[in-house]
């Protein structure tokens, strides 16, 4: 009986051993990783070190708003990826014909910002089908911009330059720092679709919220508010009122249900002043609560 049992359980090991990573053929294609996200979506950053780029004359960290980044989920037999690409002018025209080819598509190209030296484009993409494939190809055009290779994120200073606290209680909700932003994501409470698939949080129907420290508890703010038709302008006004630029108003998928808006802010001011505004422009939405 004791051999029974020992047997068993090498046999129980080598099959945990021996299991395959569901996202082995995207790693190994695409040439980066990533972490699994909730909603079974695999999401792999690609921040654009390289852009040196100015707003009203601060410099942009990359995890404010030049991160690029794509996200899979398994469909059935095949895969989905969504993404966006952060791009300056240039390279727009070769990514995309790359993209084609591949048997990616382009669903949006659009500013976010305003006022950015040097001029930064946002490419937004949707493809279905076998996973390894989909990595290919975005690894191809990946490799006609400057992207920087994937690299160790430097580590977190002990001093944020605002009371993130005190911003997350403004806002209601508790935020991470990412290369010294603070970030909030803000899920709807409608389930998306598109093409009869659920597209989860992580991939990209989510408010996101950007706090830059830019000294004497200040921040520079952007992010993107995903809106119904109803909600646009009940938010612009909320923003507006609270000192917040709106900086583009548009889509960022072609067929989804409900029809979303995708609207982009800017303010530099102090940050949990900002955050109280925030906050009044979510009320306008029919964002899910905290925690949910």
């Amino acid at each position: 009986m004791r051999v029974l049992v020992v047997w068993c359980g090498l046999l129980g090991s080598s099959l945990a051993f021996g299991q395959s990573d569901p996202w082995k053929a995207v790693v190994d294609n695409l040439g980066r990783s990533g972490k699994e996200q909730p909603g079974e979506v695999y999401k792999v950053g690609l921040p654009r070190g390289d852009m040196h780029v100015t707003v009203d004359g601060i410099a942009i960290k990359p995890a404010l708003a030049l991160g690029s980044w794509v996200a899979f989920k398994k469909v059935g037999a095949q895969t989905m990826v969504m993404g966006d690409l952060v791009l300056s002018e240039d390279e727009v025209e070769p990514v995309m014909l790359k993209l084609q080819q591949g048997g990616i598509e382009q669903t949006a190209l659009h500013n976010h910002v305003l006022h950015e030296s040097p001029r930064v484009m946002y490419m937004h993409i949707s493809g279905h089908g076998d996973a390894a494939k989909l990595a290919t190809t975005l690894h191809d055009a990946l490799a006609l911009t400057a992207t920087p290779p994937a690299a160790t994120p430097p580590a977190a200073p002990t001093e944020l330059g605002i009371d993130a606290d005190a911003v997350g209680a403004e806002l209601g909700r508790k935020g991470t720092v990412n290369g010294g932003v603070l970030q909030f994501s803000v899920p709807r409470c409608e389930k998306i679709s598109e093409g009869g698939m659920e597209i989860p949080p992580a991939m990209g129907t989510a408010t996101a919220i950007n706090f830059q420290p830019t000294g004497n508890n200040k921040a520079a703010i952007t992010g993107d508010f995903v809106l119904l038709g109803s909600e646009v302008n009940p938010v612009i006004r909320a923003l507006r009122e609270g000192g917040i630029q709106v900086t583009a108003i548009h889509s960022h998928m072609l067929t989804e249900e409900p029809r979303l808006f995708f609207m982009h802010f800017w303010a530099n001011d102090d940050a949990v002043k900002l955050a109280k505004a925030l906050h009044g422009a979510l009320e306008k939405t029919n964002s899910a609560p905290a925690g949910k």
